[in-house]
């Protein structure tokens, strides 16, 4: 198949209210009203839109911060490590789980938001245990600011972080549980969330799904046989916990110290992996919105042949609710959701220097990256789409309820992609999808953002991971 190129849709028809908080397009698209909806606050995360890679338990990519100011200063921190994840806790410090290029050891970084640390950005660094290539990529702050993530000796570790009497920061990791007896040797944790109750769920590449109480104990259930996990979870304040693997969508609850399977929806995942992906399946982490509560339906990407379809189901009963074509090609990128809104970014044929072990061959093995965002509302009807970006979105974009404005970093160069590629900071209108901000990146493949997530912080910086370590702007 071929990547679809997009274009900026002229609105052909008024459209209703979408469940009470927005319209879809009715007259030019300038008049699209404002994206709104609730963000689900877990009491067992750090603050709201930066303790997790994807903002929130729920993986809304939605953060109540507004993000630098046009014409932002910019700032490289080379680190010799790709950083996926960055987050800020309650004190104001900005903690990476960034992956060493010589050796690929997961390390734990600690920044100072507001002031650059005397080796490379970084105030402390330390090193874990090394598993996968996405073994402990996702991590989240808890609301002691301490990291939790599952090293590759299958550890559930909590890491803090202190300053000592002598003026030196420091890293501690604790163990909080063994895993080593629930997850088999050579599996790896790739996604982790708390739930409302405080437990600690998990999911590994291998396909089984668990969860560690507040009193300690462990409970598990295996996917059927085939089917990975290659992306992270996402829960709600329903109670539900949401994993996407490589066959289906399903959701989860906590009963009686076991994980209970609610419901499971297969979808079309396509006859191989294709170039822009790490696994054969669907790319999304999947996402809870709603315009009440935040959680009333789930989102995923599927990964059919031709044009890949936005799939949205009811929580709680799997109900499926819309299945749309976006003209995306692929997407490895969770959806932006909030409230009736959907975003979608393609990542088809963006040059991944390697992919997970097992992830199977790309057809066709490489593609042009012409890259491409698009919106869909939800209405009583159904999905609606609302307009398509030629945005090469080479992030995972944020949407700032803040300052209404879509963050990532777009890829500048030719379709079919060069070490000699170059890269930007913009920011797109969520009404209309046209770029308002743009500001030029330092660099070329070294600051690549490799289709990483960016934080934005309670100082109105942006920090984006990249393949050799961190680019701050503001």
């Amino acid at each position: 198949m071929s990547a679809i190129r997009h274009r900026v849709l002229a609105p052909t028809h008024a459209a209703a209210c979408a469940l009470l908080l927005a319209c879809v397009w009715a007259g030019p698209a300038s008049a699209a009203p404002p994206v709104t909806g609730p963000l689900a606050a877990n009491p067992f995360l750090g603050p709201l839109g930066t303790a997790t890679m994807h903002g929130d338990a729920g993986s809304s990519d939605v953060t109540p911060l507004a993000g630098p100011a046009p014409g932002s200063g910019v700032t490289v921190y080379p680190l010799g490590a790709a950083c996926p994840t960055l987050l800020e806790g309650s004190d104001g410090l900005v903690v990476g789980l960034c992956t060493a290029i010589a050796g690929q050891t997961p390390t734990v970084f600690l920044f100072d938001s507001g002031a650059p640390g005397p080796v490379g950005g970084a105030l402390a660094s330390l090193s874990l245990t090394k598993g996968s290539l996405l073994g402990g990529v996702y991590a989240y702050l808890d609301n002691e600011d301490r990291l939790v993530v599952v090293d590759g000796g299958r550890r559930l570790l909590r890491v803090a972080h202190g300053r000592g009497d002598d003026g030196v920061w420091r890293l501690t990791a604790t163990v909080q549980a063994d895993l080593s007896g629930a997850i088999p040797q050579g599996d790896n944790v790739t996604g982790l969330v708390p739930d409302w109750s405080g437990n600690v769920w998990f999911a590994t590449g291998h396909g089984v799904v668990g969860f560690v109480g507040r009193d300690g104990g462990i409970g598990t259930v295996a996917l059927p046989s085939g089917e990975l996990v290659a992306n992270s979870i996402s829960s709600a304040p329903n109670g539900g916990v949401a994993v996407a693997s490589t066959h289906a969508l399903y959701e989860l609850r906590a009963r009686a110290g076991d994980p209970e399977i609610l419901w499971r929806s297969a979808y079309d995942r396509g006859s191989a992996r294709k170039p822009g992906q790490l696994s054969w399946g669907t790319g999304s982490t999947p996402t809870y919105f709603g315009p009440v509560r935040g959680d009333e339906y789930l989102a995923i990407v599927d990964n059919a042949d031709d044009l890949v379809r936005l799939i949205v189901a009811r929580s709680g009963t799997g109900e499926q609710v819309c299945s749309l074509p976006v003209p995306v090609g692929g997407s490895e990128n969770s959806p932006i959701g909030i409230g009736a809104s959907i975003f979608v970014a393609s990542t088809y044929g963006y040059p991944y220097p390697t992919v997970p072990e097992g992830a199977g061959p790309a057809v066709p093995a490489s593609a042009p990256f012409r890259g491409g965002l698009s919106r869909v509302d939800l209405t009583a009807d159904g999905c609606v789409p609302v307009w398509d970006s030629e945005v090469r979105s080479a992030a995972v974009p944020r949407l700032s309820l803040a300052d209404a404005g879509i963050h990532t970093m777009r890829r500048v160069g030719p379709d079919a992609t060069t070490p000699l590629d170059g890269f930007d900071y913009v920011v797109l209108d969520p009404a209309t999808g046209a770029v308002r901000t743009s500001i030029p990146l330092p660099g070329t493949l070294a600051e690549d953002p490799l289709q990483m997530a960016a934080l934005i912080t309670r100082g109105g910086a942006l920090w984006q991971g990249t393949i050799t370590g961190v680019v701050r702007i503001g």
